[in-house]
């Protein structure tokens, strides 16, 4: 079999076999989150940003912060399957049924991946890396390519409708949060 010359060959393939088999765990829980929970559509992601990386192995391999290379590779699969969807809609065996506005929730979690989910897909990136993966605004801003201000009012909105969306007083852990990483 004949490889092409700048594809790199089968050490570019045993590199990203053990890129898959280290990270693969790590990518998945990313995406969840940016996902708001939905688990079909992380492995999508997952599968759509590992392609994405294989392709492009080596600007992967040049990038100065690889780790943010990869969670920016995973919002940019995020951001394309939403605009997918909303072209071409997404198929589904069965559809649910709506439930009641205001109707309780038995589980804190699933209210809270529902609020998630209600917010548009960089917006959610945006609190995933600053609030779960613990990222300063200017690591976030990296993996989203975007500035710092950028991620700083995404951030002071997506806390906005979060508290609107849980119902949640200003004075809450999102809020005081909020003011001790404003600066970070």
């Amino acid at each position: 079999m004949r490889q092409r010359r700048s594809s790199g060959g089968p050490e570019r393939d045993a590199e990203f076999h053990a890129f898959v088999a280290a990270r693969r765990g790590a990518m998945l829980y990313t995406a969840r989150l940016l996902t708001a929970g939905d688990a079909h559509l992380a492995e999508d992601l997952v599968q759509t940003a590992l392609t994405k990386l294989y392709v492009s192995w080596a600007s992967y391999r040049r990038a100065d912060n690889p780790e943010g290379y990869v969670r920016r590779t995973l919002v940019n699969a995020l951001t394309d399957e939403r605009k997918r969807v909303w072209r071409f809609g997404r198929p589904v065996a069965e559809v649910p049924e709506p439930s009641a506005p205001g109707a309780p929730t038995s589980d804190g979690d699933q209210e809270l991946s529902q609020a998630l989910r209600a917010l548009p897909p960089r917006m959610r990136a945006v609190v995933i890396f600053r609030f779960v993966h613990d990222l300063d605004v200017a690591q976030t801003a990296e993996a989203l390519g975007c500035s710092a201000g950028t991620v700083k009012s995404q951030t002071a909105r997506a806390l906005d409708k979060l508290r609107a969306s849980l119902r949640l007083p200003a004075t809450s852990i999102f809020f005081e949060h909020q003011q001790q990483g404003a600066g970070r």
